[in-house]
């Protein structure tokens, strides 16, 4: 019987291991990646270290319109079977609160082991070439590039979404998928910054803290995380706001009202900062209050918070009225910012929004639509939050669209 012939257009996280899937059962592999090289995307996940994936593997840490197909896919390929793949490469990892690297600490380890994979089997890689259109007969399916027309059994989109095109992702599979007859989410850049209002940012740009951030759209909560937030000098950054950032997006997208509430002192609540703010006074009553405040805040955000609650910078501290003070607990629990906007998908790590899950066969990975045709990764509405989650969605799409590419079910 003649070995079945699996077109994969992509070469990122989850295309390399469709490939290496497809491949190993049989298949002859052709990738089709726009790029110059494999897997560019690959080398700027966490921060250049690749966390690959996470120990804690929930699928509360996914998010889409329909995320029941999550636990369908990590039911076939979990955590478990990506640090098999992995350390069967020959790549030693290690644990960081449950964040799963590479133990060199360096992403290229993992790009690396997987294009020597690649090279081991039987996998053609068209480099530097785009797909311009896909047609299907009864017989096969015809691939054309800028360059040529590759036919085959089995078609792989493993395009990623529109996040970081510089690094490949530039939303090109939406349309290949929109010919089968597939549809979209609208997609929005998620695990990005937001950009606020005010006119105050440039002063606290480059402040780094300890903080929960709450959003809420239209005035009612959404979700809300903890963790380091960054200052910029048009918003807010960092752990924290990447994961809720998906539902901004997705409020904006649809022109709804939203906000952010900062809380700066995210250990106490608002009595026991109030308690806090007075056994403090009681030592410290004679300092100006830029001064009483010095220890606790970031010295950026001091004269933010005194100007927000209406206390002169100079004055003592034990003289401010003690409504003021309580003004000074509200600013610093209890911080507003009107969202205006995400950066662009160019400085987002992934995107919220793509092809419906609903169509797709959440056992092989194919199209409902289209038989032979299979979408991977990022392609589809699922993101997961700051943690490995996004490339465990990757490695799992593409391991189960490439085995059963290979073998036509």
């Amino acid at each position: 019987m003649k070995n079945r012939e699996v077109i994969i257009v992509g070469g990122g996280a989850s295309g390399l291991v469709a490939a290496i899937s497809a491949a190993r059962e049989g298949a002859n592999v052709t990738i089709i990646e726009q790029k110059d090289q494999l897997g560019k995307k690959i080398l700027s996940t966490g921060n250049g270290r690749c966390n690959l994936t996470n120990e804690y593997m929930d699928i509360s840490c996914f998010r889409g319109d329909d995320t029941s197909i999550v636990q369908e896919v990590l039911n076939r390929f979990g955590y478990s079977e990506t640090v098999n793949f992995f350390e069967e490469l020959g790549v030693v990892l290690k644990e960081r609160q449950g964040y799963i690297y590479p133990i060199s600490d360096q992403a290229t380890t993992i790009l690396e082991v997987l294009c020597m994979e690649i090279e081991r089997l039987p996998v053609e890689v068209l480099l530097s070439q785009t797909v311009n259109k896909i047609v299907h007969d009864k017989e096969k399916f015809s691939v054309h590039t800028t360059e040529k027309i590759i036919c085959g059994d089995a078609v792989i989109l493993a395009t990623g979404g529109k996040a970081a095109s510089v690094l490949g992702s530039d939303g090109s599979g939406y349309t290949l998928a929109k010919v089968f007859g597939h549809h979209l989410s609208p997609v929005v850049p998620a695990l990005v910054q937001l950009k606020g209002k005010g006119n105050f940012y440039k002063q606290i740009s480059g402040a780094r803290t300890q903080a929960r951030v709450t959003l809420y759209v239209n005035d009612e909560y959404v979700a809300e995380d903890i963790g380091e937030l960054q200052l910029t000098n048009y918003g807010i950054s960092g752990i924290p706001v990447f994961q809720i950032s998906r539902y901004a997006a997705k409020a904006l997208y649809k022109n709804k009202s939203v906000s952010v509430e900062v809380d700066f002192m995210p250990t106490m609540s608002d009595n026991e900062f109030r308690n806090f703010l007075q056994v403090r006074l009681d030592k410290h009553g004679y300092k100006q209050a830029e001064d009483f405040l010095l220890g606790m805040f970031h010295k950026k955000l001091i004269g933010l918070f005194l100007k927000a609650a209406a206390i002169n910078n100079n004055s003592i501290i034990q003289d401010v009225p003690l409504g003021k003070l309580d003004k000074l607990v509200t600013v610093c629990k209890h911080f507003k910012i009107e969202i205006l906007g995400t950066n662009d998908f160019e400085q987002a790590q992934v995107c919220a929004g793509g092809i419906y899950t609903t169509e797709i066969n959440p056992q092989t990975m194919e199209s409902v639509y289209e038989d032979g045709l299979y979408l991977t990764g990022e392609l589809l509405d699922v993101d997961g939050i700051c943690g490995g989650y996004n490339l465990q969605w990757a490695w799992a799409t593409g391991y189960i669209a490439g085995k059963h590419a290979a073998k036509g079910n």
